[in-house]
This record gives structure tokens, C-alpha cells and sequence, in this order.
């Protein structure tokens, strides 16, 4: 395939990378990776081995020195090259994630205009890192505060999005003066070789060190949890389940580090009686069928009022039934395959135990198999008659199946059940009632990170700070303030009197 030439994946690749050059270690085993598109083999990476990972950590420490004393304006013109780096290898790039991860090839190269979107935000940032003049309660005082580089930050990514998420942080966190080291998703390593393979013309063409943008592919057991506890990464990003976070979360925290999470969500649709359902229902269906609904922010649950209740379960199935499943790289398919067997697994798992639960299964469900799904993953989206409390409906199942349940009352009724979950991530409210939407947005509505009018669960720009609330992990990313994560703040107090005026007016003379 061209795209694998052009991005320079070989048949086989090493597994670790400082930026400029590739750390050969072959003995450590290999990941082979495969397509769930069509099952096909494409390539093999090297596991990195944990001197890799001790000679990537030493090679960033020493780059950070050199990449924090840089003017933050200045690195942001080395991101607004990678941006535009990005631009060129847009088609390419977004033709791998496609294929390697199983999006749709739209999807595919929508994570790539992402990865551009950020560069181009993180530019801007880069000249407005600023801080608060305070006015001080002694005279001839001035105090203010004031953001400094972390050093090194860990990313640890999702499949789901192997690239975007990294450019999120990779970007926000290099305009910041950080240097960072990323262990992508085995799952989907390669489209992160090819953005190691892309930055390194932007390095050698700046004179940069090695080191500021690195790469370590192993398993998480053992490369993950050197990070984790790696005092030397103050600041560690992970992408994951809750359990990952969870666990993430504390490894972080013993060693006093920084961690920003980015976990599961349980995410909600909710349609009252003012629901315009022209934008309402293709919403409801890309967000749960999007990625094969296998993105964190997919819509899960729709919560829909008893007077409208049979009319919008009977356009959804309707609407389920013409949706095109097969390979992503056809962008005439609406759904491509789960990312591998052991999801479908956990697709078929969900469904029978929301059954057994008293769930009704009203269309999908089905292992698609035959001319066109030889890869196995390949299944149809499920909806699901359901009732809040259900232990599988309370759960997150990284799959394209879709609970209704219906509510009766008022707005804050449907909140109430919205909110019913250890999850808070994103959410959305259809209605073209003022009220309605103002409550849903008020302290007492929405308890997720990100709360919707009239549009979808996922989908979220990158301008505004992604992340959400209670087990999702409380982090954000991307937009907004997001970027004083990735520093440390200070606090200065500067005295250009002749005396020395304490706070609190104490007195203590000498």
C-alpha cells in the first residue's frame, strides 16, 4: 500500500525513537500488527527494551534543558511547522488510522485535521502563556504569578485515537517548553511511527536535540508502569478505561507526580417533547455508531420523554437498518469493523447480559461474517429497550450498542437519570425550549465535563477543554486553560521598598 511507503513503515520497525534516530533493540519480541479491516497482515514492531526506555528518559532530560530556555513564541513556530508537515502528510496519514485502527477513512482523516487544528491553536498559544498581577497588602510590594515548564511529559494514548489525543498533549505541552515521551496503544503503533518518521524532517531542519518529541512501543505491564512511577515524568497523560485510570491515577500520586486522565464515559442523549428530530436522530446515530462506537465520548444512552417514546425507538431502528457496514477505507460504508475479536467478544458478552438483565434487544446484535468481514470484527449496532439502573447500562462497553429508556415529568427528571452513572464525560439535551436548555446547563443540570445543546455527544472541537468528571478522571486536555497543566505555577512577590513590612502586619524588629 503506498500510504505505508510514504510513511516510511517498513515491514518491520524498532520500537523506541528520541526524534532523530530509531534505538535498534530487536530482541525483545515484536508486535505484529494486523488490519481489522480485512485481517491482513501489515507490518511488525520491535518491543522496546527497558534500556531503550532508560537511553529515551536520559536523551529528553538533556533536551529539556536545552528546548525550556527556547522563547515560548519561537516554539511555537517549530509546531506550526510540524502543522504544516501535517498538511502534507494529511491523505496518507489519515488513509493508516483508517486502516490500522478500523474508523471510517473520514474519521480517519478527521483525526489528522485535528492533529493540524491543534498546531495551529498551540501557535497562538505559544504568545499568551500569561499569568495574574495580584495587588499585595504591603506597601511598595508588587506580587504576581507565573507558569513554568514541567520537563518531561508522559503520554500514554488510546487506540481509538492514536494520533490526535497525542497531538493534543504533544503540542500544548511543546509550546509550554516540555519535552515528551509517548508509549502509544500496541494496538495501533504504527500510525504513531509515522508521526515520529514526519516530526523528524522539522528537528534536523531547526537544528533541534534529540529528544524533545520521543517514542518508547512495549507492553504496558512493562513500559507503561516504568512511566508511571518514573519520578523523572512529573507530568503523566493517560488515555484509557477507568480501570487503567484508576490505576494510572495512583501510581502517579504515590510518587507525588501530576497526572491528567482521560477515562471512561457513559454518555446521554436526552429528547423532551420540543426535540427537533431532524437534528436530533443523525446526531443520536454518529454518535453511536461513529467509530463503531468506539470512541469515549459515544452516545450510549438515550433518554427519551414517554409521549414521544415509540415514535423515536421506531425512526432509530429505521434508521439502523440502512446503515452501511464494511470496509472503512470505502467512504461510501457508515461503520467499520471493532479494533479487534477480543471487542467483538465484549460486543456479544454486553448484549446477553443486558438481556438477561431485562433488557429487549430491538435490532443488531449480529457477528457479520462472509465476503467483505473475513477479519472477524465486524458487527452490526445494537439497540437496546433498557432501564437505567441495569448493571450493563450503569457500565461502559466499548461497542455500537444503544440503550433507550424512556422518562416521564419534567426535564430535571431526565437529568436525574442522565446523571444516575459513576461516569461524566460528555452529554446533550434536544430541545428547542429555552428553559430546558438553561436548566440542563445550570449548576443543578448536566454533571458531565462537556454539556451539548442540540448537537452530538462526540465531536468535540478542539478550542475547548476536553475531558470530564467523577470516574471519567477529572483531566483536560486540549483547549481553553487547558495548557497550565503542563506547567507549575509560582507565585512572586518582589519588594522595591527600603523596609521590610511583613504580612499579617507582624512586627519583628531587630
Amino acid at each position: 500500500m503506498n500510504f505505508l511507503k510514504t510513511l516510511g513503515i517498513n515491514a518491520n520497525n524498532y520500537g523506541a525513537s528520541t526524534g532523530l534516530k530509531w534505538l535498534s533493540t530487536c530482541g525483545n519480541g515484536q508486535f505484529d500488527i494486523s488490519s481489522p479491516a480485512d485481517g491482513k497482515a501489515i507490518a511488525s514492531v520491535y518491543q522496546c527494551s527497558k534500556q531503550d526506555y532508560e537511553d529515551v528518559i536520559t536523551t529528553a532530560q538533556d533536551a529539556f534543558k536545552v528546548w525550556r530556555k527556547v522563547p515560548a513564541p519561537n516554539r511555537g513556530d517549530i509546531v506550526r511547522q510540524i502543522g504544516n508537515k501535517l498538511r502534507d502528510y494529511k491523505q496518507p496519514l489519515g488513509e493508516l488510522v483508517s486502516y490500522e485502527m478500523g474508523k471510517s477513512l473520514q474519521e480517519g482523516l478527521g483525526e489528522v485535521q485535528e492533529m493540524i487544528d491543534i498546531c495551529d491553536f498551540a501557535v497562538g498559544l505559544s504568545r499568551q502563556l500569561d499569568g495574574s498581577t495580584l495587588h499585595s497588602e504591603r506597601p511598595l510590594h508588587r506580587m504576581y504569578d507565573q507558569y513554568h515548564p514541567l520537563g518531561i511529559v508522559g503520554v500514554v494514548s488510546a487506540f481509538n485515537f492514536p494520533v490526535a489525543v497525542w497531538a493534543w498533549n504533544a503540542m500544548i505541552s511543546a509550546i509550554c517548553g516540555n519535552v515528551t515521551v509517548w508509549k502509544p496503544s500496541e494496538k495501533t503503533p504504527l500510525t504513531a511511527i509515522a508521526c515520529q518518521n514526519i516530526l523528524k524532517d522539522v528537528l534536523q531542519q531547526n537544528d533541534l536535540p534529540e529528544g524533545i518529541f520521543s517514542i518508547v512501543i512495549g507492553e504496558g505491564d512493562v513500559i507503561g508502569e516504568s512511566m508511571l512511577h518514573d519520578k523523572r515524568v512529573p507530568l503523566m497523560s493517560v488515555t484509557g478505561s477507568t480501570r487503567v485510570g484508576r490505576h494510572a491515577g495512583a501510581s502517579v500520586a504515590a510518587r507525588f507526580g501530576k497526572s491528567i486522565l482521560e477515562l471512561g464515559g457513559n454518555n446521554a442523549a436526552i429528547f423532551t417533547p420540543n426535540a427537533n428530530l431532524k437534528v436530533a436522530i443523525p446526531a443520536t446515530v454518529f454518535g453511536a455508531v461513529g467509530t463503531a462506537g468506539q470512541r469515549c465520548t459515544s452516545t450510549r444512552r438515550v433518554i427519551i420523554h414517554e409521549d414521544m417514546y415509540e415514535q423515536v425507538k421506531e425512526v432509530l431502528v429505521k434508521a439502523y437498518s440502512g446503515l452501511k457496514i464494511g470496509n472503512p477505507m470505502d467512504e461510501n460504508n457508515h461503520v467499520g469493523p471493532l479494533i479487534d475479536k477480543q471487542a467483538v467478544k465484549m460486543f456479544t458478552e454486553a448484549l446477553t447480559k443486558a438481556q438477561a438483565q431485562g433488557g429487549k434487544l430491538l435490532c443488531g446484535g449480529e457477528v457479520l461474517s462472509g465476503e467483505g468481514y473475513e477479519s472477524g470484527c465486524y458487527v452490526q449496532p445494537a439497540i437496546v429497550e433498557a432501564e437505567n439502573h441495569f448493571d450493563m447500562v450503569q457500565h461502559e462497553t466499548f461497542a455500537p450498542i444503544l440503550y433507550l429508556m424512556k422518562y416521564s415529568g419534567e426535564v430535571e427528571d431526565a437529568i436525574a437519570i442522565q446523571n444516575d452513572v459513576v461516569q461524566g464525560l460528555s452529554s446533550t439535551i434536544f430541545t428547542d425550549h429555552l428553559r430546558e436548555a438553561e436548566i440542563f446547563l445550570s449548576h443543578w443540570g448536566s454533571d458531565c465535563g462537556i454539556a451539548n445543546i442540540n448537537i452530538g455527544t462526540s465531536g468535540a472541537e478542539i478550542g475547548g477543554a476536553f475531558g470530564g468528571e467523577k470516574e471519567t478522571g477529572g483531566g483536560r486536555e486540549s483547549g481553553s486553560d487547558a495548557w497550565k497543566a503542563y506547567m507549575r505555577r509560582q507565585t512572586n512577590t518582589i519588594n522595591y521598598s527600603t523596609e521590610l513590612p511583613l504580612a499579617q502586619g507582624i512586627k519583628f524588629d531587630i
